[in-house]
């Protein structure tokens, strides 16, 4: 009996380190909390969390699994539905349920998958593994017929798209109260099981040149400083792109980082306004072109997709803006959020021209926003993809239903 109530014991102080290092990590990014942070928001010192996890990668990594295995139980509850859209809709369904009981302190808090990349220790390779299993048991719930089955690039496509949908949505569902949740879901589930575009609304193929970024006049161009601070930002969060990681990935010494940036937070505002810029000039191009909202819709989302394929890309991930400086964090979140509205507005616009059916634009925006931030990893799970094939594989899925049969 002594030893069980050891044990329970134990249990219960590790459980309660995880949780407190999740909610740290969730707030500042991996990379921008210590153990001795997690340590005191738990009422203890430093060695005694070192008892339950010797170094902070090995709580983060004990973070990670758990959240990897709470949303794994979900798709193999899915997995037992028969059809595409029944598996997807289960699957939704249980995972704002999830997000229910989390809200309302039933179930502990779940760490976000913003910065698994940033994990560095060589033990985290289990974390790894662990995501690849995660992912390998959700590609079946988008096999839309067992006769025909979806080769295997466009399967992982539709699997990662699907991923960065669901794992976006603690970004945004904060705007609704949780009696709300049931009917957000049920909106998400129409949108993937039957598209966005009315029925008779054919794929345009269109899409809207962008600017070249500005030739430079320097031996190291202001595009390639801000080129490889985005690219780790995006692997590493934004306390976990350094200066010594941007000056090494450009091979340059960090005199040579100052002598052309007063200092990383000025370079990192930078390269947010690079990717407004890049987003914007695209939604600017498709609303001169497109004779509908769906083809305004479809040209700067397939304009964008291709953009992050390209030698210009990647653009920031706006997930990169959890872990920023609160004064910065705000006026980013601010900017980016009307940019989403305007994807909102193509999507009303469509409505109000009958090209697009009757959808929560706000909700089918932020299905829009994941999905241009999942493309700069897509190359990650469907090696070799072109911007050519990514509109077919990646693009149209999500604007057409995902659960939908593909075209």
């Amino acid at each position: 009996m002594k030893a069980h109530r050891q044990t329970s014991k134990y249990a219960a102080k590790r459980d309660a380190i995880v949780e407190a290092a999740v909610r740290l990590f969730n707030q500042r990014g991996l990379k921008g909390v210590s153990l001795a942070e997690v340590a005191h928001s738990v009422g203890l010192v430093t060695n005694s969390v070192t008892y339950y996890f010797k170094k902070k990668e090995d709580l983060a990594a004990a973070c990670y699994l758990r959240a990897i295995e709470a949303v794994e139980a979900l798709f193999i509850a899915a997995s037992r539905e028969a059809t595409p859209a029944a598996r997807l809709q289960r699957c939704v369904t249980l995972y704002f349920n999830l997000l229910k009981d989390i809200e309302s302190g039933q179930r502990p808090p779940l760490v976000v998958f913003d910065d698994i990349r940033a994990l560095s220790d060589s033990g985290t390779q289990m974390v790894f593994d662990a995501y690849t299993n995660m992912f390998r048991r959700a590609r079946p719930l988008l096999q839309t017929d067992e006769r025909t089955p979806i080769e295997r690039r466009a399967a992982n496509a539709r699997t990662h798209l699907f991923l960065s949908l669901i794992f976006w949505v603690p970004a945004w569902i904060y705007r609704y109260e949780t009696e709300d949740y049931d009917r957000v879901a049920a909106r998400i589930n129409d949108i993937l099981a039957r598209g966005l575009p009315a029925s008779h609304a054919p794929w345009p193929a269109l899409s809207v040149p962008l600017a070249a970024p500005a030739a430079s006049t320097t031996e190291i161009s202001r595009e390639a400083f801000l080129r490889a601070a985005t690219d780790l930002i995006n692997e590493q969060g934004y306390r976990g792109a350094s200066v010594e990681m941007i000056s090494a990935r450009l091979n340059v010494t960090k005199g040579s980082f100052y002598h052309h940036n007063e200092n990383k937070d000025d370079l990192v505002v930078e390269c947010f306004e690079r990717t407004f810029a890049v987003i914007r000039q695209a939604q600017n191009a498709a609303a001169a072109v497109g004779n509908s909202g769906w083809a305004r819709l479809c040209a700067a989302v397939s304009t964008l997709i291709q953009h992050q394929m390209s030698a210009d890309g990647p653009l920031l991930r706006t997930s990169a803006l959890h872990a920023v400086p609160e004064p910065t964090r705000i006026q980013m979140v601010i900017r980016m959020n009307r940019l989403s509205d305007r994807f909102a507005s193509f999507i009303v616009d469509g409505i109000a021209d009958g090209s697009i059916r009757p959808v929560d634009p706000f909700i089918a925006g932020q299905l829009v926003n994941p999905m241009i931030n999942g493309a700069a990893e897509l190359h990650r799970w469907v090696p070799g993809i072109t911007a050519d094939a990514v509109t077919d594989l990646y693009v149209r899925p999500l604007l057409e239903g995902l659960a939908a049969p593909t075209r």
